[in-house]
């Protein structure tokens, strides 16, 4: 089974940054999650900006790196939002009511053009 892999870079302007992610969050890649996130906190950024395009799949891991992030990042007053993240994520955003603690959800990226038009079969009904 092949190591999922992450590339995290962090461009930051006076007290806000953008973090874009690409590749796979999960739970061997979370922590370079946390550990980006941290980094603008400690650093004295006041809007971080997530930018989720190019991740293409999360799993609770990374759910989990947002929702510790988010604590910090409130309680110091400062916003993390995530830019389209993918549906995965959305979707279990979602399901466990945890998008209150991220503050702003993003346009949620949509399914490929392809999965979308995908022919249905016809069905009973």
């Amino acid at each position: 089974m092949p190591l999922s892999q992450l590339n995290a870079h962090q461009h930051d302007q006076a007290t806000r940054a953008l973090v874009t992610l690409a590749g796979e969050i999960d739970l061997a890649t979370a922590p370079l999650v946390r550990t980006a996130l941290a980094a603008c906190l400690r650093d004295g950024i006041r809007t971080t900006d997530v930018d989720l395009t190019a991740v293409t799949f999360c799993d609770a891991g990374g759910l989990n790196a947002f929702l510790t992030a988010s604590g910090p990042a409130t309680d110091a007053g400062t916003t993390l939002r995530p830019h389209y993240p993918p549906p995965t994520l959305a979707r279990m955003i979602g399901i466990t009511g945890s998008g209150f603690l991220l503050h702003e959800l993003h346009a949620v990226r949509p399914l490929s053009a392809r999965a979308k038009h995908k022919p249905r079969r016809p069905g009973p009904r």
